[in-house]
C-alpha cells in the first residue's frame, strides 16, 4: 500500500507503479521551475479570486504522465490486492478524505481519468495559493460540488484510519503478517532560526509555516502510536536540519536536485530510517 498527501500525492502514483517510473519522477521533481508549475496572478487572487496562482502548468504535467495507459497500470496493481490512497481535505466539511485511486482506475467510468487527475491536483493545492478542486457528488437524491484542497490542511501524513486494529482483523482471518510502515516527510522537523520582518504578511507567513511544521510532527507521533498499537515496524525519514535551504524561488530545480541527491546518498550509504518520531524522549 502506498499513500500520498500534498506534494506526496504527486509522488505516490509513480512510487506505486515502481522503478520504471523513477526517471519520470526524478525529471518532474528536479527539472521543474516555478513557471512550469504555476502562473502567478496575485492581483486577481487578492481582489476576490480563488487563488494567488493558477496551477494550469502543473495540470498539464499531470495530464502528460497520468493518461489512459497509466490508469490501466494502476488498475492492474489494484487487482493484485495493492492499494494507492491519496488524501485531500473537504474544506466545506473540515474533514480529511481518503481516495482509493485504484478503485477509481478500475471503475471504467468515463470520467475516471479526469477524477484521478483532479484528486492529485487537489491534494497538492495549497489553500489560497492554488485553486481548489471541485468534485461532484450525489447524496440523498441531490447533486453537490465539494471543495477539496491540500490534504495537509487536516494531516501532513497518513497511513490508515486511526481506528484500524490489526489484531481484530488478523484474528478473524487467522493470519499473522509482518507489517512495516515507511514514512517520508518532505520537510524539516528542527526549529530553524530566521529573522522575521515586522510586517503583517511576514508575520503571518512565518506563523503558518511554524504551525504546519509542528502539526506535521504531531502527525508523526500519531503514526508512531498507531504503529505500536498494531505491532507495526515504524520507519521515518525527513530532511536533516543541517541541509541548507538554498532555494531562490518556490520551485527551484537547483535546490530540488540537491535535495534529490541527498535522499539518494542517505539510502545508498546506509539505513537512513529512524525508529522513533522527532524529539522523542525515551
Amino acid at each position: 500500500m502506498v499513500t500520498g498527501i500534498s506534494t506526496g500525492a504527486l509522488t505516490a502514483p509513480f512510487a506505486f507503479l515502481g522503478p520504471r517510473y523513477d526517471e519520470a519522477l526524478k525529471k518532474v521533481y528536479t527539472e521543474s521551475t516555478t513557471k512550469d508549475i504555476a502562473i502567478m496572478q496575485p492581483v486577481r487572487g487578492l481582489l476576490g479570486g480563488e487563488s494567488l496562482a493558477s496551477n494550469a502548468p502543473m495540470a498539464k504535467v499531470v495530464a502528460y504522465y497520468v493518461n489512459d495507459e497509466f490508469l490501466k497500470e494502476v488498475a492492474a496493481e489494484h487487482m493484485k490486492g495493492r492499494r494507492l490512497l491519496i488524501g485531500t481535505t473537504n474544506l466545506d466539511a473540515q474533514r480529511p478524505v481518503i481516495w482509493d485511486m485504484g478503485k477509481i482506475a478500475l471503475s471504467g467510468h468515463p470520467d475516471a481519468l479526469d477524477l484521478f487527475r483532479k484528486i492529485l491536483l487537489a491534494s497538492a493545492a495549497i489553500p489560497a495559493v492554488f485553486p481548489p478542486g471541485f468534485v461532484e457528488v450525489a447524496a440523498n437524491g441531490s447533486t453537490y460540488e465539494e471543495m477539496h484542497v491540500d490534504g495537509g490542511t487536516t494531516r501532513e501524513v497518513f497511513l490508515l484510519p486511526t481506528q484500524f486494529m490489526a489484531k481484530s482483523i488478523d484474528g478473524t482471518l487467522g493470519i499473522n503478517p509482518i507489517r512495516r510502515s515507511y514514512i517520508i516527510r518532505n520537510g524539516r522537523v528542527d526549529p530553524e532560526w530566521k529573522a522575521v520582518k515586522p510586517r503583517t504578511l511576514s508575520i503571518a507567513g512565518r506563523s503558518i509555516s511554524t504551525l504546519i511544521k509542528n502539526q506535521g510532527i504531531g502527525d508523526l507521533y500519531e503514526l508512531y502510536a498507531f504503529s505500536k498499537k498494531n505491532n507495526m515496524d515504524y520507519n521515518l525519514v525527513y530532511i536533516p536540519g543541517n541541509f541548507p535551504d538554498t532555494s531562490t524561488q518556490a520551485f527551484d530545480p537547483d535546490y530540488m536536485g540537491k535535495l534529490f541527491d541527498l535522499g539518494f546518498r542517505l539510502e545508498t550509504n546506509g539505513n537512513p530510517w529512524k525508529k522513533v518520531p522527532p524529539r522523542w524522549v525515551h
